[in-house]
């Protein structure tokens, strides 16, 4: 049975930007992770992401970061205001330590708590890790979205798209 380990959890500073952004691109690099091309920069990143639902995870409060959550609006539109969208990403060398699941394990009521009751996360069909990850912790497969987007490739990909629903909705 592989170890178990605890990671500490806590909202992402801008001083974590530098590694963050780093392992968001490294994300992009695998080809499977994101259709972008690149990440952007902190004031896209903090203008776009809600700051109460952005976390990192460390083995210790001095340690770097291994891997981010954070999560976006998925509208603008008031009737969808307790939905958003979820992006996680670990870095390269802290995969398949349980990084990924400890952020999801800690967003989940960080955004019930900012009054989301749907997490929605969109993960390419070939990205076999993420849909596990996110299936272990409650998410379940509401459909595929054929031919979504393209990749820096130019390849048409399918987006797998995925939603958790808070036991205390709404």
């Amino acid at each position: 049975m592989a170890a178990v380990h605890a990671f500490q959890i806590e909202p992402m500073t801008p001083a974590d930007w530098p590694t963050v952004r780093r392992i968001y691109a490294e994300g992009i690099a695998t080809g499977d992770a994101t259709l972008e091309r690149e990440a952007p920069d902190w004031d896209h990143f903090d203008r776009s992401h809600r700051p109460d639902c952005r976390l990192v995870a460390r083995e210790s409060s001095r340690s770097p970061v291994l891997g981010w959550v954070a999560l976006t609006a998925y509208s603008s539109r008031r009737v969808y205001s307790g939905v958003a969208w979820e992006s996680v990403y670990v870095a390269a060398e802290a995969r398949g330590r349980g990084v990924g699941r400890a952020l999801l394990e800690a967003v989940i009521p960080a955004a019930e708590q900012a009054g989301f009751w749907t997490l929605l996360a969109g993960v390419m069909a070939e990205n076999t890790a993420s849909l596990r990850l996110h299936e272990a912790v409650g998410f379940r497969r509401v459909g595929v979205q054929r031919a979504l987007g393209r990749d820096p490739g130019g390849r048409w990909r399918d987006v797998v798209l995925l939603e958790y629903r808070s036991p205390r909705q709404h």
